[in-house]
C-alpha cells in the first residue's frame, strides 16, 4: 500500500511541473508589452517557488520508494531463507553413525510428527561395525512374536556355507523394529552371542528405530476389508522397510530384501551377485529371488530413496508389495494402453529367477493370531546332507539317533544324521580295521532345513597306530599337540558348525577319527556332511 500511494504522489509532481513549465514558455512567447512582462516575472517567481516545493516532495517520495524497496528486498530474503530451511528440514542429512550421512527425501513432510524429535530419523546402533562397500546388503526386519520366533534359524540359513570371500563382501542388517529398548537389548546380545565372529568382522549388524518414529496409530482408516489391528501392522511393516532402506542405502551396491521366517538356498550369495552383475547393461527395477511377498526382492541402492519417498507417499493406504507393483506402473505403463501392454512393459523392470533363492518356514505371522502357511513351489527340494566315498570303518557314538537318522547312513552319504542334544563327553568314533592314512577329514554340521543343529566346542582327534608316537608327544613336531588320557591327539576343532583339515603326515597310520563333545548342547546336532580321504 505504501508503494502504490507513494508512486501516485510522484506522478501527480512530475505532471503538475510538466504542465506549469508549459504554461510560462507560452506565456513568455506572448509577451506585448512591460506591464505583461512583470505580470509574467512574478508568474515565474510563482513557478519557482511551487517547483522548488515538488523538488522536496520529490525528494521525500523517493526516500520512501527507496525504503519500501528495503522492505520488499528484505520480505523476499526471509521468504527465501525460509523456504531454504524448509527444504533443509524436509531433505534432512541425518547423521546416524560417525561421519556416515542418510538422505531421507520428504520424510518430514509424509511423516509430519518426526519433526517432535530431533532424533527420530537416528537409528540406535545396537551392533554394527560400520562396513560399507559391499556387494550385497540383506535387511531382514524383526519382530517381537507372541509365539515362536525364527531369526536365529534365518540367520543360520543365511550363514551357512557361506565362504570367507562372500562373507567378506556382504552385510546382513537386522533390523528390530520395536521400540522397547530392554527387548532390543537382550536380542541384540542374543545375536552377539550366537554369532560372535561375524559380529566382530562387521558382516552381522542389529540396528532399532528411536522412540519418536513411529506415529500415532489410532487415527488409520479401515481399508481393503481388513481389520484395524491388520491395517496398523500392514502400516508399520511398510515404515519399517522404509527405515531400513534408508539406513542400508549406502552401504554396498544392491540391497535385498528379505524376512525374519525363511531359509536360503545353498549358492543364493553367488546366484544373486552373478545375476545383478550379469545386468548392469539393463534398466531393471526389481529383481525377484522368490515369488512370494516381499521375500528374496533385489534393488540396486542407487533407486532406494525414490523407492521409500513413493512408500511414505502411501504408506497407510496399501501393503508393501502392492505399492510396489504400483511404482513399476508409473514408471513403465501407458495410460492409453490395455492391461497386457501394461504387463509386457513392467517385466522390463521387473526380473524374475528361478528357482527360487528363498522358502518362506514361518508359520505364525508377527500379525498376532494370523496362521502362514505360504509356501514357494519354485524353491524346490533341497540337499539336506552330502555323499562321499569313504573307507570302511566301525562307528559307534554315545549320542541317541532320531528315528532313521543314523550315523551309519551318513557316514556312507545315505542321508544325514540326527541326534538328540549331546551333553559333555558325548563322542562319535570311526574305527579303521587295518588302520588307514588318513589325508584330510571334512565335518559339517547342520543342513539348510536345520541349520541352527550344530556341534560346538567340539574336537578332532585321531588316535595313531604307532603308540610310540604317543611316548614322544613333548617332542618336536608333536610338541604342539593335545593328547587325551584314552591315546588320542587333538588336531582340530568345529567353528561354525564345520571341521575341516589335514591330519600331520608324520601320524602316518591311524586306527580312528573322533569327534569329542566338551559342553552340553542347546541344541540338537545334524551332520550333513562326512569326508574321510585317505592315501589310496
Amino acid at each position: 500500500m505504501r508503494l502504490k500511494n507513494g508512486a501516485l504522489r510522484l506522478l501527480t509532481v512530475i505532471v503538475l511541473g510538466t504542465l506549469l513549465s508549459f504554461s510560462w514558455w507560452y506565456t513568455v512567447l506572448n509577451v506585448r508589452d512591460i506591464g505583461e512582462e512583470e505580470e509574467v516575472q512574478s508568474q515565474f517567481l510563482d513557478l519557482q517557488r511551487r517547483l522548488q516545493i515538488a523538488e522536496a516532495v520529490n525528494q521525500r517520495v523517493s526516500q520512501e520508494l527507496t525504503s519500501v524497496l528495503e522492505s520488499i528486498k528484505h520480505i523476499i530474503a526471509e521468504k527465501r531463507s525460509a523456504t531454504h530451511n524448509q527444504t533443509k528440514e524436509t531433505k534432512k542429512d541425518v547423521n546416524i553413525t560417525g561421519n556416515r550421512k542418510y538422505h531421507v527425501l520428504n520424510a518430514y513432510y509424509y511423516l509430519p510428527h518426526l519433526a517432535q524429535s530431533e532424533n527420530s530419523l537416528r537409528p540406535n546402533v545396537a551392533i554394527g561395525q560400520g562396513r560399507t562397500n559391499v556387494s550385497l546388503v540383506l535387511g531382514i526386519p524383526t519382530v517381537k512374536r507372541e509365539k515362536q520366533n525364527y531369526l536365529m534359524d534365518t540367520l543360520n540359513s543365511l550363514l551357512y556355507e557361506l565362504s570367507q570371500e562372500e562373507r567378506s563382501d556382504c552385510i546382513i542388517i537386522v533390523f528390530i523394529a520395536e521400540t522397547d529398548v530392554q527387548y532390543v537389548n537382550s536380542l541384540a546380545a542374543d545375536i552377539k552371542k550366537s554369532f560372535p565372529s561375524e559380529v566382530q568382522s562387521g558382516l552381522l549388524e542389529v540396528v532399532s528405530p528411536s522412540p519418536g518414529f513411529y506415529p500415532n496409530f489410532t487415527d488409520l482408516k479401515e481399508t481393503f476389508g481388513d481389520t484395524r489391528e491388520r491395517v496398523k501392522w500392514r502400516t508399520k511393516q511398510n515404515l519399517d522397510y522404509s527405515f531400513l532402506m534408508l539406513y542400508a542405502q549406502d552401504k554396498g551396491r544392491f540391497y535385498v530384501q528379505l524376512e525374519d521366517d525363511i531359509i536360503a538356498r545353498t549358492g543364493y550369495f553367488q546366484t544373486m551377485k552373478n545375476v545383478a552383475l550379469q545386468k548392469t547393461s539393463v534398466e531393471w527395477m526389481v529383481m525377484e529371488f522368490s515369488q512370494l511377498g516381499f521375500i528374496g526382492k533385489m534393488f540396486n541402492t542407487y533407486d532406494l530413496p525414490l523407492i521409500v519417498e513413493f512408500i511414505l507417499m502411501f504408506y497407510k493406504d496399501k501393503p508393501i508389495d502392492w505399492l510396489l507393483d504400483h511404482i513399476l506402473w508409473v514408471k513403465a505403463c501407458h495410460p492409453e494402453k490395455d492391461a497386457k501392454h501394461c504387463d509386457r512393459q513392467k517385466s522390463s523392470l521387473r526380473i524374475r529367477y528361478k528357482p527360487s533363492l528363498f522358502q518362506h518356514v514361518g508359520t505364525h505371522s508377527s500379525l498376532p493370531g494370523k496362521i502362514q502357511n505360504l509356501k514357494d513351489k519354485d524353491f524346490g527340494k533341497q540337499i539336506l546332507h552330502k555323499a562321499h566315498t569313504n573307507p570302511s570303518a566301525d562307528i559307534t557314538t554315545s549320542l541317541t539317533a532320531y528315528q532313521q537318522f543314523s550315523i551309519e547312513k551318513a557316514y556312507y552319504g545315505e542321508n544325514f544324521f540326527w541326534a538328540l542334544t549331546p551333553v559333555s563327553g558325548d563322542h562319535i568314533t570311526i574305527s579303521f580295521h587295518p588302520p588307514v592314512t588318513v589325508k584330510s577329514y571334512l565335518f559339517r554340521s547342520g543342513n539348510i532345513e536345520h541349520p541352527g543343529d550344530k556341534l560346538f566346542n567340539t574336537s578332532v582327534e585321531v588316535q595313531p597306530a604307532n603308540i610310540l608316537l604317543l611316548e614322544n608327544m613333548n617332542e618336536g613336531l608333536l610338541a604342539k599337540y593335545e593328547q587325551t588320557k584314552d591315546g588320542y591327539v587333538r588336531i582340530g576343532a568345529f567353528v561354525n558348525g564345520a571341521a575341516e583339515g589335514e591330519v600331520p603326515p608324520f601320524m602316518e597310520k591311524v586306527t580312528a577319527v573322533r569327534l569329542f563333545i566338551h559342553s552340553n548342547s542347546l541344541v540338537w546336532v545334524l551332520l550333513s556332511e562326512i569326508f574321510i580321504k585317505t592315501d589310496l
